[in-house]
């Protein structure tokens, strides 16, 4: 599988900001992410699509805008990226545990 690159902007422990670079190849599993106690929410806004592949997929979403920003709970709901047929994929998350 291809290397993901994540820079991290601002990191704590109950928020984060990061710049993350998926390259062709790569693809997420569906997956959730248990945190345990608390709410986990993550604000992600598509920088970069890639030209063919890389989609995103949530289970539920709290909303989602133009197929390029997507606020949902990644602690509770199932979430996906396609894999990235052609080009690379790079978003900024922002994300928030209380």
């Amino acid at each position: 599988m291809a290397k993901v690159l994540n820079k991290a902007i601002v990191s704590s422990k109950r928020f984060a900001i990061n710049v993350v670079t998926y390259k062709e190849g790569h693809r997420v599993l569906e997956h959730n992410d248990p945190m345990g106690s608390g709410r986990y929410f993550k604000f992600n806004v598509v920088l970069k699509k890639p030209e063919r592949g890389g989609q995103f997929w949530a289970e539920k979403v709290i909303f989602s805008l133009f197929n390029r920003i997507y606020f949902f709970r990644p602690d509770k709901y199932m979430h996906s990226v396609s894999k990235i047929e052609k080009g690379e994929r790079k978003l900024l998350s922002v994300a928030l545990y209380v």
